[in-house]
């Protein structure tokens, strides 16, 4: 699958009411923020210690405005913070969980 693949089948699962199970757990969070479900999002996050977690974590505080805590899980993700718009960060996250 590729972004824009990846962007319509959230976009349409969200309109749905829900997306393959067989989806990656970080892919997953990707797609319940983008629904606006930012709870669930960050309930799978928490659970993941891995830098590409981190690196979703510290997206998902940057979208709730907790600049602080966003810029503590990209230390832990080992990255800068992004300084982009969140819609360009989604996508860069997007992209690279999808390899």
């Amino acid at each position: 699958m590729n972004l824009d693949e990846f962007t319509s089948a959230c976009d349409a699962g969200a309109a749905a009411g829900g997306w393959p199970c067989a989806w990656p757990p970080l892919l997953l969070s990707l797609a319940l923020v983008r629904a606006g479900d930012w709870d669930a999002a960050h309930s799978i996050v928490q659970d993941d210690s891995t830098a590409q977690g981190s690196a979703v974590h510290a997206y998902l505080h940057r979208k709730e405005g907790d600049r602080g805590n966003a810029e503590y899980w990209y230390r832990r993700a080992r990255r800068v913070p992004f300084e982009g718009s969140l819609e360009l960060e989604w996508r860069a996250l997007a992209q690279e969980l999808l390899g």
